[in-house]
């Protein structure tokens, strides 16, 4: 077996649970890669041998190699060789299943705003992404709350249309209970995640106090400058005019008084210097530039106290808002680049998740202003650090989710919580990995494997069915009718996002350079479409492995042999060579990591509560708690019935797939609208 084969194919290595002691059961396998065999034959077999003589560790599960790295699979995870290179530009995904660990690629419906050094390829100029960035601002602000409304209206008849769980090969359960049906997120508020961190600790917010520093200046430098004077300073800061400073009149003249005019301009507006000066009698504090455009991303140094941590940590709670997009809210409030924010793992979109965030040279007291600002944010629990966050670093995600108007009995419940509990779930990548429209991102994944470089242009832009935004819709309309990138690229008032970057690669490249003008998506939005792909089949593997041998390790299970016909078969029949992997594009010759087939959930818990109101919440959140607020009373006999479940998980898994297995239901929102069509709400 060539080594470029056993860089990017899957391995399964399986321990099931009928094998093990007890004792192995509470610390089960976890795999590691083989040594490289001497010669093919005697590898296979010492491989697997090797395999099963591993270190007990505590991670439950067992472990399917798959191509590539697993990137924030449950909101979480990157390998660390990896995780050196991903940046904050890490986009969040297609608007599938609003949050359920973000996984897919980003459109124009759900669009963090990029740092300008993600851009990999096809780079533009300075003048033209800052351009770009101010049109973006301007349009965005445009768009209408009655077109959402219109848009959220219609969501469930064109998801008809999505993908269901047997499109992305996840067909299989291992447990033997009677499945019942619930609704997944009936509220954003029903699906509450707490982030582990790297030492173990569930991350809560419980602290909003500011950490005591006589270095930091009054509160009075966030009301001492007007709204129009802030106007003016950030069009200076961030070069929207052709003024080359901005002159602030001190009205009531007194050193205290210039002072907080200084501290404020200087605090407030990064990249800015500050000079006093006399005009005909009167004193005016003048801002100007004074390192360029490359301040903006680099703070001050020497207004940083030398004593303290140069990061600010701080936990992050927030509403309905997925990481970046919250990483784009501060950093605009703050007047700042977004790449100077750090995290371990990204968290859902439509869920309230609790995660801990760095930032490089930005106060506490600046920070926790914000609360004044912002809605469905929360900052607390500050403290000064010597180092960012790192991506992977976490431990993994608390997750507590309601399930609503279940229908199962208190037995059916108690049996498939215990299943849950003791022998887990199939560690499938679930739904939201593939995107929400009848152009699943495999498809393009697959695509760009087999260099088809004008099918993976199609796939993008072409119309398709399925939820997506209007302007989106108009956008494809324009590209099928014209096929003028520049045409079309007018059509979306949000042009950072796979198809604006790859409509302004086509209209700086032309047609005929797609390589170059895909190349402009940044390198992690690219990856996504692979591991979608790398993700489809392993899921159809995963589920071809348990159907035909169960749950009990066979030789060929680190190696491939045993289940390799089924790889070539699968692969062949996509025009794709098993034994040579290797693209003429680096990024798309991926290295391989092993992946659990089951994993065991930790602290898990569960109760079932009757309600009468479906529109009350029935959890306390971190808020609710801080405020004091008394936690959910409920009906002895109500009209509803809700599963309260609350389960760790590792990174790189996802919890939709652990109530999958204890629902025995599709959790995809093709059929989640079915059952709740105003989810959206």
């Amino acid at each position: 077996m060539s080594g470029r084969t056993r860089s990017w194919l899957f391995r399964v290595t399986l321990a099931a649970a009928d094998l093990l002691s007890p004792e192995q059961r509470a610390r089960p396998l976890s795999a590691r890669p083989a040594p490289r065999p001497c010669s093919p034959a005697q590898g296979s077999l010492k491989c697997f041998l090797g395999a099963l003589n591993m270190e007990m560790t505590e991670v439950t599960g067992v472990s399917l190699k798959r191509g590539s790295l697993a990137v924030e699979d449950n909101d979480s995870l990157v390998p660390a060789e990896e995780a050196k290179r991903l940046k904050v530009s890490k986009c969040c995904l297609i608007k599938g299943q609003d949050g359920l660990e973000n996984n897919s690629l980003p459109s124009c419906e759900n669009v963090p705003r990029l740092p300008d050094d993600s851009l990999s390829a096809g780079k533009s100029t300075e003048n033209s992404d800052a351009q770009l960035e101010e049109e973006e601002e301007e349009e965005e602000d445009g768009l209408s709350e009655e077109d959402e409304e219109e848009e959220a209206e219609s969501f469930a008849d064109m998801m008809k249309h999505g993908l269901t769980e047997l499109d992305v090969g996840i067909t299989k359960f291992v447990s033997s209970h009677q499945g019942f049906s619930g609704i997944l997120k009936e509220r954003y508020s029903d699906f509450v995640v707490h982030e582990i961190g790297k030492d173990g600790r569930i991350i809560h917010l419980d602290d909003l106090s500011i950490p005591v520093d006589e270095e930091d200046p009054s509160e009075d430098v966030f009301t001492v400058l007007t709204a129009e004077e802030k106007q003016h300073l950030e069009e200076l800061q961030l070069f929207k005019n052709k003024e080359t400073s901005v002159a602030i009149e001190v009205v009531e003249d007194t050193k205290e008084k210039r002072t907080i005019i200084h501290q404020a301009i200087k605090s407030l507006f990064p990249g800015l210097e500050t000079k006093t000066e006399d005009r005909e009698g009167k004193k005016y504090i003048v801002a100007y530039h004074a390192a360029g455009k490359k301040a903006l991303a680099n703070p001050r140094k020497h207004c940083w106290p030398k004593s303290r941590g140069s990061y600010c940590h701080f936990v992050l709670y927030k509403e309905n808002k997925d990481t970046m997009d919250a990483i784009n809210v501060l950093s605009k409030y703050l007047r700042v680049k977004p790449n100077i924010f750090s995290y371990m793992g990204t968290k859902d979109k439509r869920a309230i998740t609790v995660q801990e965030i760095a930032v490089l040279k930005i106060t506490a007291q600046r920070l926790a202003h914000l609360n004044k600002c912002l809605m469905n944010f929360k900052l607390g629990n500050f403290s000064y650090q010597k180092s960012p966050l790192k991506l992977g670093e976490l431990q993994g995600n608390h997750f507590t989710v309601v399930l609503r108007n279940i229908t199962g009995t208190d037995d059916q419940v108690q049996q498939a919580m215990n299943s849950l509990k003791e022998t887990g779930f199939i560690n499938y990548y679930g739904m939201q990995r593939f995107g929400t429209t009848a152009v699943p991102t495999y498809q393009v994944g697959r695509a760009i494997l087999q260099n088809s470089w004008a099918e993976v242009m199609d796939l993008i832009l072409k119309p398709r069915s399925g939820a997506e935004k209007g302007y989106l819709v108009k956008c494809r309309e324009e590209w099928a009718k014209t096929k003028n990138p520049a045409a079309a690229l007018r059509k979306l008032p949000v042009k950072r996002c796979v198809e604006g970057q790859l409509l302004r690669g086509l209209s700086k490249y032309g047609m005929k350079n797609i390589v170059s003008a895909f190349g402009i998506i940044p390198r992690n939005n690219r990856l996504m479409y692979i591991h979608s792909y790398q993700s489809y089949v392993w899921n159809n593997m995963v589920s071809k492995r348990i159907e035909e041998y169960g749950l009990k390790p066979v030789p060929g299970d680190l190696v491939l042999k045993g289940v390799s016909e089924a790889y070539r078969k699968m692969l062949t029949a996509d025009s794709l060579d098993i034994d040579n992997m290797r693209h003429r594009i680096r990024d798309y010759s991926l290295s391989g990591a092993y992946r659990k087939i089951i994993i065991r959930p930790q602290n898990v818990s569960w109760e079932v509560v009757a309600y009468d109101d479906p529109k009350i919440p029935l959890l306390n959140t971190d808020v609710d708690n801080l405020e004091g607020k008394p936690p959910p009373v409920f009906a002895f006999e109500g009209k509803y019935r809700a599963l309260k479940m609350d389960f760790s998980l590792p990174p790189s898994t996802y919890a939709t797939m652990a109530i999958r297995e204890v629902l025995k239901m599709d959790t995809s929102i093709k059929n989640q609208t079915q059952l709740n069509t105003t989810w959206l709400r």
